[in-house]
C-alpha cells in the first residue's frame, strides 16, 4: 500500500502531511501504510470549512440531503470489496467480522435518514388557547467525533449517520491505529457529492496538536467513543466554552446466569460474544457469574464451545478469531491472566501466546475459580478471557453486578420470566439482554455510570444532533 493513497479530507481536498506515522496489521506485525499526521494548519483548515460547511448543509431540506447521503451509501457498497481488504489489513479481523463493520456504516447512513423524516416536533397545548407552541428541532452545528479502534467503521457510522441526516457537519478523528478504511471512506465522500466542509476527516498521533478540535467556541457537540480515561481527559480539555458531549465510553459487562438457566445456550452465547472480535468489544462479557449448583455444567459447556474457535486473519473460513490490536495490549492482557492465576484462578483453556506466529495473537482464554477481587474483573480486560465466577444464594448478586463504577451492558440468563424482569430492573446498566445478546441500529446504545452521556444508534441518538427550539406564537387576544 502507498503513502499517497491515504490523505485526510479537508474543504472537500485530499490533503497530505509533511509528517506522518507508521500503520501495523496486527495479524503480521508488518508496517502496512504510512498515515498523514496533521499539523496544526490542517486543524485550522477542519474548523473553518466545517463552519461553511455546515451553513449549506444545514440550509439544505433533507428533501435536497436524502438523494446524496443514498447515493454515498451506494458508492460505498460498489467499493465495498476493496474498503474491506484495507479493513482487515489495519485490523486483523476475520472476513464476517469485517463485512459486519463495514455494512453498519452504510446501514447507518440510510437509517439515520428515514428517522430524520419521523422526528417529533410536537405542538403543546396552551392552557386559555392564546398561544400556539411548538416544538422546532433544527442541526445542532458543528460535531467533533473522536473513534475508537476495534469497530473502525462501524464507529464512522455512528457519527456521521446521524450527523449528516441531522444537517450538521462533521470534523473526524479515526483512532491513529486503524484509519485506513476510514479514510478511503472519506474520499468517496468527495465522488457522492457531499458538500465541502460537510465532512472532514483528520489523522493525528499528537494530541496536543488536535486539541483545538475540543477548546474550539465553533464547536457544538462532542462525541467519542473510547476509554473512560480518554473520555474524561478529552472533556475537561472541552469545557472552554458550553458544548453538548455524547460519548460511549468504558465496559466492564456483568453475566448473570441464574441455576435455572438453560444451561448450554447461555454458555454458547456468552462464547461467541466474549470470543467475538477478540474479546475487543465495549459490551463484552467481562464478569461471569454463574450459580454454584450450575458452575461446573456450565464451565465444561463454554469450554468445548471456545474449543472450536481458531486462530487466523481475513477470509478464511469457519469459526475464526484475529489477533489483538498491537502487543501493548497483547501483554497487558496475559498480565492479567498471570496475576488472576497466582491469585488462585484456574486455566481451564488457552492462555498462551501461540507460538511460530509473527501478529498479536492470544488462545481464546477461559478461567474458574476466579475471585472478584481480581484486576481482571475490577477492570475492562477488552481482550479474549472469560473469568467464570461462582456464586451462591447467600450471595447478592444483583449488588455483585452493580458494584463497579461502569455500567454500559448486561445480560442475564433465567427461564423465570419475573426473575429476568427484575434483574433487567435492578442492574445498572445501559442496556440488559435478558437470554440472548441483541443490539441493533434502531436501539438506543449507551452508557449510565462512568460508561458515558448520550446515547449512539436510534432516534435517541439523532436528537443529540438536534437543537429542541420552543416556539410560542399568539393566534388570538
Amino acid at each position: 500500500m502507498k503513502t499517497n493513497e491515504y490523505r485526510m479530507l479537508i474543504n472537500g481536498e485530499l490533503v497530505s502531511s509533511p509528517k506522518t506515522f507508521s500503520v501495523v496489521n496486527p495479524a503480521t506485525g508488518e508496517v502496512i501504510a504510512e498515515v498523514p499526521d496533521a499539523r496544526p494548519e490542517h486543524i485550522t483548515q477542519a474548523l473553518e470549512s466545517s463552519k461553511e460547511g455546515f451553513k449549506i448543509w444545514s440550509a439544505m431540506p433533507l428533501s435536497q440531503r436524502e438523494p446524496i447521503i443514498l447515493a454515498y451509501a451506494d458508492l460505498l457498497e460498489q467499493h465495498k470489496d476493496e474498503i474491506i481488504d484495507i479493513l482487515i489489513a489495519e485490523t486483523g479481523k476475520p472476513a464476517d467480522n469485517a463485512e459486519y463493520d463495514f455494512g453498519m456504516l452504510t446501514t447507518c447512513l440510510r437509517f439515520f435518514v428515514e428517522e430524520m423524516k419521523r422526528i417529533d416536533q410536537p405542538v403543546i397545548p396552551d392552557p386559555d388557547g392564546r398561544i400556539l407552541n411548538y416544538i422546532r428541532r433544527q442541526p445542532l452545528g458543528v460535531v467533533v467525533g473522536y473513534l475508537a479502534w476495534n469497530f473502525p467503521l462501524l464507529n464512522v457510522g455512528y457519527k456521521i449517520g446521524p450527523s449528516l441526516a441531522a444537517g450538521c457537519a462533521a470534523i473526524i478523528k479515526p483512532s491513529q491505529a486503524t484509519p485506513l478504511a476510514s479514510l478511503k471512506c472519506a474520499e468517496l465522500a468527495i465522488e457522492a457529492g457531499i458538500p465541502a466542509g460537510v465532512v472532514n476527516m483528520i489523522t493525528s498521533d499528537d494530541y496536543d496538536i488536535t486539541d483545538p478540535l475540543l477548546t474550539s467556541d465553533d464547536v457544538s457537540l462532542f462525541t467519542m467513543i473510547g476509554s473512560t480515561r480518554a473520555g474524561v481527559g478529552a472533556m475537561k480539555t472541552a469545557c472552554t466554552s458550553v458544548k453538548h458531549f455524547s460519548v460511549e465510553l468504558g465496559g466492564n459487562a456483568p453475566v448473570i446466569v441464574y441455576d435455572d438457566a438453560d444451561v448450554k445456550k447461555a454458555a454458547q452465547s456468552i462464547v461467541d460474544l466474549k470470543f467475538a472480535n477478540s474479546g475487543q468489544v465495549c459490551v463484552s462479557p467481562n464478569r461471569c457469574m454463574v450459580h454454584e449448583s450450575i458452575y461446573d455444567e456450565f464451565v465444561a459447556e463454554a469450554t468445548a464451545h471456545a474449543q472450536g474457535i481458531s486462530l487466523a486473519a481475513g477470509r478464511v473460513e469457519g469459526r475464526i478469531m484475529g489477533p489483538l490490536i498491537n502487543e501493548k495490549e497483547r501483554t497487558r492482557i496475559v498480565g492479567l491472566v498471570k496475576n488472576a492465576v497466582e491469585n488462585g484462578a484456574e486455566v481451564v483453556l488457552g492462555g498462551n501466546i501461540p507460538e511460530g506466529n509473527p501478529g498479536y495473537y492470544l488462545e481464546p482464554t477461559i478461567l474458574k475459580n476466579v475471585d472478584l477481587s481480581m484486576s481482571l474483573v475490577k477492570d475492562e480486560i477488552f481482550g479474549p478471557v472469560l473469568p467464570i465466577i461462582k456464586y451462591t444464594d447467600a450471595d447478592d448478586v444483583i449488588a455483585l453486578a452493580n458494584d463497579n463504577e461502569y455500567g454500559l451492558s448486561a445480560y442475564v440468563y433465567t427461564t423465570n420470566l419475573q426473575r429476568g424482569l427484575q434483574a433487567a430492573d435492578q442492574i445498572k446498566a445501559g442496556s440488559v439482554c435478558v437470554n440472548e445478546v441483541h443490539y441493533g441500529v434502531h436501539l438506543p446504545h449507551g452508557g449510565l455510570k462512568q460508561s458515558g452521556v448520550g446515547k449512539d444508534c436510534s432516534q435517541y441518538s439523532l436528537t443529540e444532533y438536534l437543537t429542541l427550539k420552543r416556539v410560542s406564537v399568539q393566534i388570538s387576544e
